[in-house]
């Protein structure tokens, strides 16, 4: 096993695991069905570190090597179609061929029921080699959606497809709706003499949009103007009725093509119930897709990483390697420490989706004990609360990073003949999509003003030193009583809150990595000691009447 693969193996072999696989595997009764089925919870992280294998291979020997030429080439649009880059084509087909689609959905539709927790290791490898390649690849996980809301026929039809390698987008955003998604008016029409549904109107900015597959969210209900007259459809490409009007020219992620889409009269079915659009389907939705760009942002993060190590130890001024200058290695120590906490975060907030995800499944074939539901709810909450948290910091993280490898290039960065610059333009975007860093903050907030954050640290690492910080800060705001005033010092809570959570979590992992963790723990404890002392410095002295001279 190489380097990478191991690295991220140590985070899939860890707490909660066992649990994860019992509730994924239910019983195991699948080995009786299918031959590469796991039998017991051995074999079960023996085929997950196999997989990790596998596709780090495939990052190092086929996907990496052709990011360069795929972000110059990009994707075409010809006759309302897209045609993805020669590299892009050729990732989809040696991942489709190394039975890597359908990674996380049930084996009777062709997939390998893995774990979440795996598929973010998975789309971490092959963000670390091109992040925009992950953009395709990743967006199987929205046949999720189509799992847990969908009918029996629809399961056995678009999962099966997706198995056999089947392109997926999820069709939210239009040109007058970007995060206000309740002002999205494309139109849907019933069909009743061709029992289907009639699709009219423009997204616009969606990832991969000229997939077989897509979820469009629409009006289904006449004369609403709000989330309640919102519907979620299944649109099949072979159906018709649906064309790219343009590519979007972008900064970065060019092997993805964001496109604008125009729906005339096209055939779709209702997923799910009408008007839970947006309220349930799409909200569920989203909450993959902040864990998606999470991991991604962290795949981004370690390329960035290895990129200026390299760099720092070929490059000499001066008689040394640059390396050795302490403005440099305290920039590397910093950046390989925001990875491993980001890591951690990541793939704690993976492990609680696991299960409490695993366990609405199971819900739906029995009665969960007294015990389960209340596993299912404390799960759902922790999930809930981390997940806006590992989106935020995770995206601007890699923003950060991306941005110190180039300084540590210096002026060769600047150049395209270093990977780093394609790096720092794939990574601003991870900070907008699936909901600006500002949104994340908005749903992180609640949590940190009731308090769930404090306690999460304390039933981790009682001994924290930042959690005092956090809650003085939390109450100071609570008792001012100004929502604008806790809108308005809102960032720097959840950053305080985010540096806790960080923290205790990054120890946690430390005490099992055989010392591989410490340096970084080290590190990060100093950095988020620094960032949470002027975080608490501003807030407490902040006089709530000051702030209205920024508007």
């Amino acid at each position: 096993m190489n380097r990478y693969s191991k690295e991220i193996s140590m985070r899939i072999h860890s707490r909660l695991m066992e649990r994860i696989v019992q509730l994924k595997e239910n019983g195991y009764s699948d080995a009786e069905l299918y031959d590469y089925a796991p039998s017991d919870f051995a074999d079960a992280m023996d085929s997950y570190d196999r997989v990790l294998e596998l596709v780090s291979g495939i990052c190092e020997d086929v996907i990496a090597p052709g990011a360069e030429s795929v972000d110059r080439e990009g994707s075409h649009c010809a006759d309302g179609r897209v045609s993805y880059s020669e590299g892009t084509a050729r990732n989809l087909k040696v991942m489709h061929q190394a039975g890597l689609s359908g990674v996380g959905l049930p084996r009777q539709y062709g997939g390998l029921n893995m774990p979440v927790t795996v598929f973010c290791a998975v789309s971490e490898m092959i963000s670390r080699a091109d992040a925009s390649f992950q953009n395709v690849w990743g967006l199987q996980s929205c046949a999720d959606t189509i799992c847990e809301y969908g009918t029996e026929e629809q399961k056995e039809k678009f999962l099966t497809m997706v198995c056999q390698g089947a392109s997926m987008s999820m069709d939210l955003t239009e040109p007058d709706a970007g995060s206000d998604l309740q002002s999205v008016m494309l139109k849907a029409t019933e069909d009743v003499e061709n029992g289907c549904w009639r699709l009219n109107g423009v997204k616009r900015f969606i990832t991969n949009g000229d997939s077989d597959i897509h979820l469009v969210l629409a009006r289904s209900e006449e004369g609403t103007h709000d989330g309640r007259g919102l519907s979620l459809f299944i649109y099949d490409r072979r159906d018709g009725g649906a064309s790219v009007r343009r590519i979007e020219d972008k900064m970065g992620i060019h092997g993805s093509p964001t496109c604008e889409l125009v729906f005339d009269n096209a055939r779709a079915e209702l997923c799910g119930s009408r008007r839970l659009g947006l309220i349930k389907y799409v909200m569920s939705l989203m909450n993959g897709a902040r864990l998606g760009i999470a991991t991604q942002s962290v795949g981004l993060q370690d390329a960035a990483w290895h990129e200026a190590v390299a760099y720092a130890a070929e490059r000499c001024q001066f008689g040394h390697a640059i390396s050795e200058f302490p403005a440099v290695y305290q920039m590397l120590a910093v950046m390989k420490a925001k990875l491993e906490a980001s890591r951690s975060l990541l793939y704690e907030t993976a492990r609680y989706v696991d299960i409490y995800k695993s366990l609405d499944q199971i819900a739906k074939t029995r009665a969960l004990t007294q015990e389960e539901r209340a596993e299912s709810r404390k799960y759902s909450r922790l999930a809930d609360a981390l997940t806006p948290l590992a989106k935020g910091m995770t995206s601007e993280f890699a923003n950060q990073s991306a941005y110190d490898a180039i300084q540590i290039h210096g002026g060769s960065g600047f150049m395209r003949d270093y990977a780093c610059e394609r790096i720092y333009r794939d990574s601003r975007i991870t900070s907008i999509y699936e909901g600006t860093t500002q949104l994340q903050v908005v749903a992180a907030l609640r949590y940190v003003t009731a308090g769930t954050y404090a306690q999460f640290v304390r039933d981790i690492d009682p001994s924290s030193d930042l959690v005092g910080k956090l809650e003085a800060m939390t109450a100071r705001v609570n008792e001012i009583r100004n929502q604008e005033f806790t809108d308005f010092c809102g960032r720097r809570l959840v950053e305080t809150a985010a540096y806790a959570v960080m923290c205790s979590l990054l120890k946690s992992d430390a005490r099992t990595s055989d010392g591989l963790l410490d340096k970084p723990l080290a590190v990060f404890e100093d950095f988020a000691r620094a960032q949470a002392d002027a975080h608490y410095s501003y807030v407490m002295s902040l006089d709530p009447e000051k702030i209205y001279m920024y508007r």
